[in-house]
């Protein structure tokens, strides 16, 4: 199936036009939320939102992880697919890396001989078990023909499994100086940027790059949009969506090792939910969940804003059971309005 020259760049300009508009649309929201705290913080607390430089390193520090977690989710999603199991690997990867980057000053080290190791094996050691489960998902989803859903949901119960096996439920501590420099250094670009969200930002620029200008992207957007279609055009369905898991899990090895690094610890229970809260970044960043739609930069504006938000909440002293309920109602309205968008365009 060929398509000639012209017609690719008439049908691409006004679909590059839409989602310029569209992450506008997105950083407009954003500004606007940012505002609506900083109005309410006066109200209801008497103090701002915005004007706490320390609150607004916090919130981009702690978005760090959910960040690197949904670029990998957007990849999956893109593909019409989804990820379930990202924030069980996140435990798994976090304690298998604090397992090797323990301090010889522990006398309750799981690997006496392994202690003090230099912070590269850890670090290799999380990224593997994270590329190690992806890889798993996308063989279950590729060559059995089961539901992301289902696959994605066994291997989340698996990891959070094997991470409470690893250390029989026991948590990681007294980690390494060398390590723990991962999570809680900062590199000086005029002022201090903590070294996570560094790592953040250096994944989505790449993951963009990667979707937007590489065959791989080009791929993961023809799967999504009709699976039926790239089969057609000689694009080996199967053995993409491996690949796509597979970076999808590397990366949520990456925020494992990240985290662990920051809390200077492990424990099993780490990464409980973030699978939800990187999915919802990735479908507030306007990335459709039927398919074939999305981008790195909206879900970076996805992530901040859902950052935004759920300190926001915290700073108006709203109660957390509340925040989840908010929070779940506006992933719905996100979906509701995905759908919306996309049967005016099937109309159009």
């Amino acid at each position: 199936m060929t398509i000639t020259p012209g017609a690719t760049v008439v049908a691409e300009k006004p679909v590059s036009k839409r989602k310029f508009h569209s992450e506008m649309s997105m950083a407009v929201v954003l500004v606007g939320i940012a505002l609506a705290f900083e109005i309410l913080g006066w109200v209801f607390v008497g103090s701002s939102f915005l004007g706490n430089e320390q609150r607004l390193s916090i919130i981009i520090l702690q978005v760090s992880v959910t960040g690197i977690l949904a670029v990998g989710v957007t990849h999956v999603i893109i593909t019409g697919g989804i990820d379930l199991a990202s924030g069980s690997v996140v435990g798994l990867t976090a304690m298998v890396a604090a397992s090797l980057a323990q301090s010889s000053t522990d006398v309750r080290a799981l690997y006496p001989a392994l202690t003090d190791l230099s912070p590269i094996w850890p670090i290799l050691a999380g990224l593997v078990v994270g590329l190690l489960a992806g890889w798993i998902s996308g063989v279950l989803i590729a060559k059995t023909g089961i539901p992301p859903f289902i696959a994605t949901l066994g291997m989340m119960v698996c990891a959070r499994g094997v991470a409470k096996w690893y250390t029989l439920g026991q948590p990681i501590a007294l980690l390494t100086p060398q390590f723990t420099w991962l999570g809680k250094s900062f590199i000086i670009f005029g002022f201090p940027v903590p070294l996570p969200v560094i790592i953040f930002l250096g994944v989505a620029v790449l993951s963009h790059i990667a979707l937007g200008y590489t065959r791989y992207g080009k791929y993961t957007y023809a799967i999504g949009s009709n699976p039926q279609a790239a089969r057609v055009s000689g694009i080996n369905i199967g053995a993409h969506l491996i690949k796509v898991y597979a970076v999808a899990g590397l990366l949520s090895g990456l925020a494992g090792v990240v985290t662990a690094a920051r809390a200077a610890s492990a424990q099993p229970t780490m990464g409980t939910a973030y699978e939800l809260d990187a999915i919802a970044a990735a479908v507030i960043g306007g990335t459709s969940l039927a398919g074939g739609a999305g981008r790195i930069t909206g879900t970076l504006i996805g992530t901040i804003i859902l950052g935004i938000i759920t300190s926001g909440f915290t700073f108006l002293k709203i109660g957390s059971y509340y925040q989840e309920i908010i929070k779940g109602t506006i992933i719905v309205l996100a979906v509701v309005i995905d759908q919306y968008r996309r049967s005016k365009q099937a109309r159009a």
